[in-house]
């Protein structure tokens, strides 16, 4: 794996490379993969086939190079190395804006075309994907422009701001990616911002009166100097206002003069000196400017009545005259500040003057709205305005009813009046549905019936009609067994599965409540299945056949297939025993062992009457569950008794005796060996005497006498001995009496590992007639024979039983090869 890269993209679960590795002796290897402590493992290799399969997201962006250590091994040796894969890139990322949140102040003034600001997204792709271009989102009263590779932002040519009109913006810049593959697939990524610009007030607009028309009452005993009204001007640029100076410009006659700063117009003379009953004053206010020049102005009339008594409360009117109750039908949560427009309220004191003075105030939940003005004389226009906007909310009432209240002030009668303000409220989506629990934990048994229901969940939308109706949806890898009742949030299991905790415990989804516009809120359900004991341990077989060495335990297993404990715990007990009381058993482990009396064979052999080494008991398995399943199994056990071994194959012995087939590889390994020496010390034993034969007695015997005339006539399986030198002849102890000295003989079959060998051959070689060489006996007693006696064989002593065979067959060979030399 060295320099493998891999693409960030790539699907977890992936098989992303296969290890290979060869062990120079033959022995099957296994791979692994290992990490740094505290590191993330991405990866995981299948032990036998080296199969590297991906299982945990990759990042580029937060790591592009992973250090991994492979190893391999054959069980005894192990080589290690470290590689490193480097992460490739994907378009995965898209545009991040940078130094948010973005607000711009910019002077209504600003000159069409200039630049306000730049904006800055960057993208931690590579290549393409990290490239970044800007637009913003259209809109048909769009006064900005972006260029789309600096992201400078300007107000659009031909496009003016005003501040009377917006002084605030909100503009959507959308940052776009060069675009790249993403799992096979090219997209382009993007992200917004919000650029907020506060348009700042400049000198452009005259100032204005509030609160017109005005009235104003004098008294009969009013007394110079006596306020009879109080007009009010803005400058028409509240962002930046400049003072306003209030002047008279005619109607007075000389009775009435104002205050240039406050704009409080009182009497200047005493009541009864007034020669008119109605005045119409013109009032004129001006904005001041920095030198205290007078700039633009704004006029208006105040109307003046003259009035002697003090016997009229305030009374509140509407467009058909007086009213006591002013109802208004709106939707809820206006934004702060906005006017009530629906109302049309006038309050009016006929009074004149003093009398004509009151405070108006609304009685109600706290800081809700807001009465303006405050302070009336005589007669005003009644404006009510939002101040708190979170108190008009249907949820927590349709219907909200304030007191308006008129006081005089500054006369003893305090006269007053009272108007009922009701505001009926409409609805609006604004609630999402929220759930009573963020998190629904569930326990669900086993093989519960397919549409059990599992647990209900709920969520509430507060608004009214469809907008209040939630519909339920459940999604994620781990919904696939369940469904949701759409309406009540009813979750079950699929009407055709069953849930098994054998097969998988543990499942998690997400449920969505969504209203019908689309807004919604998420909660997550985790599902445990309990696992219910349904499964009975089992053994590997019913019937099993173990070899025990006294002192040396033997061990029996079971395995229950249910999920979790005490189901699959599992306790061994021995039901029965032939004979009884003869073994203990581990509950736990499954260790069959001796009683500590019983020391050695004779022990064993004295226990019962047949002399018996070869025991049989019943061991059962039981589970901890409720209820309690159980399975027996019989098992004969042989009893030996260890042989001193001493070196190191008695050692490895006693280290194999749990692994009979690695014991039984070796010896036949180690006689494969052997057998290979043997034939070739009898391969070069046989040339050696094929040399030296030529020139043997019994051949110039047989040469000579044709010489003497004698011609020798004779067949060897009739005339027997009819030559001196039959007498020399080797017979072969192993072969058949009924096979002729002539005939050739069979090769032995090859060893084959890693199975016992067969027993020693004859070690006759094919078309090799039988040679009569000197010799001080006629005849030889073969060794083999006495491979004919039986021993009997334990386990645990079949090694040396081998090597014992292999040696004797050895020296068979020696002494049959050495026939030739004398």
């Amino acid at each position: 794996m060295a320099l493998f890269s891999i693409s960030e993209d790539t699907p977890v679960g992936t098989q992303v490379y296969i290890l290979n590795g060869t062990d120079p002796e033959g022995d099957p290897v296994r791979y692994g993969l290992t990490f740094e402590i505290g590191s993330t493992e991405y990866f995981r290799v299948e032990p036998k086939s080296g199969n590297v399969t991906l299982i945990q997201e990759l990042n580029r962006e937060k790591q592009d190079e992973i250090s991994v250590t492979v190893s391999i091994t054959d069980g005894r040796n192990k080589v290690v190395e470290t590689v490193r894969v480097f992460v490739t890139d994907a378009n995965d990322e898209p545009p991040e804006f940078q130094n948010l949140p973005f607000i711009v102040d910019v002077p209504e003034d600003t000159t069409p075309g200039s630049s306000i600001y730049r904006v800055h997204a960057v993208d931690k792709d590579l290549g393409s994907g990290g490239s970044v271009s800007y637009y913003l989102q259209s809109s048909p009263f769009a006064k900005f422009t972006i260029d789309g590779h600096s992201g400078i932002l300007r107000v659009k040519p031909g496009e003016t701001l005003d501040y009377e009109t917006t002084p605030t913006h909100f503009v959507t810049v959308v940052a776009k990616d060069g675009g790249g593959k993403y799992k096979g697939k090219h997209q382009v990524l993007t992200s917004t911002a919000t650029v907020t610009i506060n348009v700042l007030d400049a000198q452009d607009m005259p100032p204005s009166f509030v609160g017109t028309p005005y009235f104003g009452y004098v008294y009969e005993v009013s007394v110079p100097g006596s306020e009879i009204y109080t007009v009010s001007a803005k400058d028409g640029d509240q962002g930046n206002p400049n003072p306003i100076h209030y002047s008279i410009l005619n109607g007075s006659d000389g009775v009435f003069d104002i205050n240039s700063t406050s704009g409080c117009i009182y009497l200047t003379t005493p009541p009864y000196l007034l020669k008119n009953e109605l005045y119409e004053i013109k009032v004129k206010a001006s904005e001041v400017g920095p030198d205290n020049q007078l700039l633009d102005y704004d006029v208006t009339t105040v109307t003046v009545r003259v009035v002697d008594l003090n016997n009229h409360p305030p009374t509140f009117y509407g467009e058909n005259g007086p009213q006591s109750k002013f109802e208004v039908t709106m939707y809820e949560h206006p934004p702060a500040g906005e006017i009530l427009r629906g109302f049309k309220i006038t309050v009016n004191d006929s009074d004149q003057g003093a009398n004509a003075k009151f405070k108006l105030r609304l009685v109600g939940p706290s800081r809700v709205l807001r009465v303006v003005p405050q302070t009336v004389l005589n007669e005003a226009q009644v404006t009510i305005i939002v101040e708190d906007a979170s108190g008009i909310d249907y949820e927590k009432g349709p219907t909200l009813s304030f007191k308006l209240l008129a006081v005089e002030i500054d006369t003893p009668e305090r006269f007053s009046a009272t108007a009922d303000i009701v505001i009926n409220l409409l609805d609006t989506n604004d609630n999402v549905p929220v759930f009573t629990s963020e998190y629904y934990i569930v326990r669900v048994p086993e093989n519960s019936p397919g549409g059990s229901s599992v647990v209900s969940v709920t969520a509430n939308d507060p608004d009214s009609g469809s907008w209040g109706e939630v519909k339920y949806t459940i999604y994620g890898s781990g919904s696939d067994l369940f469904a949701i009742h759409p309406s009540t949030g009813l979750i079950f299991t699929q009407p055709w599965t069953s849930l098994d905790a054998e097969m998988r415990s543990k499942y998690n989804f997400y449920v969505k409540a969504e209203d019908s516009e689309g807004k919604y809120s998420i909660a997550e359900v985790f599902v445990s299945v309990l696992d219910m004991n349904d499964h009975p341990p089992e053994f590997d077989e019913d019937f099993q056949e173990k070899t025990m060495i006294i002192g040396t335990p033997v061990k029996v297993q079971a395995v229950d297939e249910d999920a979790e404990s005490p189901n699959n715990v599992i306790e061994y007990s021995i039901m029965t025993a032939d004979p009884d009381n003869a073994f203990d058993i581990n509950a736990d482990t499954g260790e069959i062992q001796l009683k500590p009396f019983i020391k050695s064979m004779e022990i064993v052999q004295n226990i019962t009457k047949q002399k018996d080494c070869k025991w049989s008991l019943v061991v059962q398995a039981r589970d901890r569950g409720s209820p309690s399943f159980s399975t027996t199994a019989v098992v004969n056990i042989d009893i030996t008794e260890a042989t001193p071994l001493k070196g190191p194959m008695a050692a490895f012995l006693m280290k194999s005796r749990d692994n009979p087939l690695r014991a039984l590889g070796l010896v036949s390994f180690i006689i494969l060996v052997l057998v290979g020496v043997t034939v070739l010390i009898s391969t070069v034993m046989y040339m050696r005497n094929s040399k030296s034969n030529r020139i043997m007695p019994v051949r110039r015997i047989i040469k000579r006498r044709p010489r003497d005339g004698q011609t020798w006539k004779f067949k060897i399986p009739v005339i027997k001995l009819s030559s001196p030198a039959e007498k020399f002849l080797i017979s072969d102890p192993e072969s058949s009496p009924s096979q002729e000295t002539s005939s050739p003989r069979l090769k032995p079959p090859p060893p084959i590992a890693p199975c016992l060998p067969p027993p020693p051959p004859a070690n006759i070689r094919a078309n090799e007639r039988p040679r009569a060489v000197p010799t001080i006996s006629g005849a030889l007693t073969s060794k083999a024979l006495k491979k004919t006696k039986s021993c009997r064989r334990k386990e645990g002593n079949i090694s040396s039983a081998l090597v014992s065979e292999l040696k004797m067959k050895l020296e068979q060979k020696i002494n049959e090869n050495n026939q030739g030399l004398y």
